[in-house]
């Protein structure tokens, strides 16, 4: 638990944030599709080939910070199991950080994840469970 920031008054929590990047790899394709509607839902990012990212997370956390395993310079859809069966969307980049972190990190210490695919993109994710 981080100290109180005055020394009068109820003390008051701050959330710690910090960046890091990684680079990586990633096709956008899903087994349930076809490759005619993968084609027609993500389009480019749909290259068998793939196309890379230098993606720029943001972890905040109450009180001390865990430490991310690494994600840099992996395909992330054969060298990480769990996109293996999962579309390694940003969304879904930052679903998987964050339950990393939680095994790592004091229950409820963990704030938030903000994952930057690009400069101008970015997806925040909290821990809500999915509807």
């Amino acid at each position: 638990m981080a100290p109180p920031l005055r020394s009068s008054g109820p003390p008051r929590l701050a959330r710690i944030s910090r960046c890091v990047s990684f680079s990586a790899s990633h096709r956008l394709h899903s087994q349930s599709l076809s490759d005619e509607e993968n084609r027609a839902l993500f389009g480019k990012c749909n290259n068998p080939n793939g196309h890379g990212h230098n993606y720029k997370v943001e972890v905040t956390v109450r009180g001390e910070e865990a430490i991310m395993e690494p994600l840099d310079h992996k395909n992330l859809d054969k060298d990480v199991p769990y996109f293996m069966d999962t579309v390694s969307t940003t969304e879904n980049v930052a679903v998987f950080i964050w339950d990393n972190l939680q095994k790592r990190c004091p229950q409820g210490t963990l704030y938030k994840v903000k994952v930057y695919e690009t400069d101008k993109n970015a997806v925040v994710y909290k821990g809500e469970e999915a509807a």
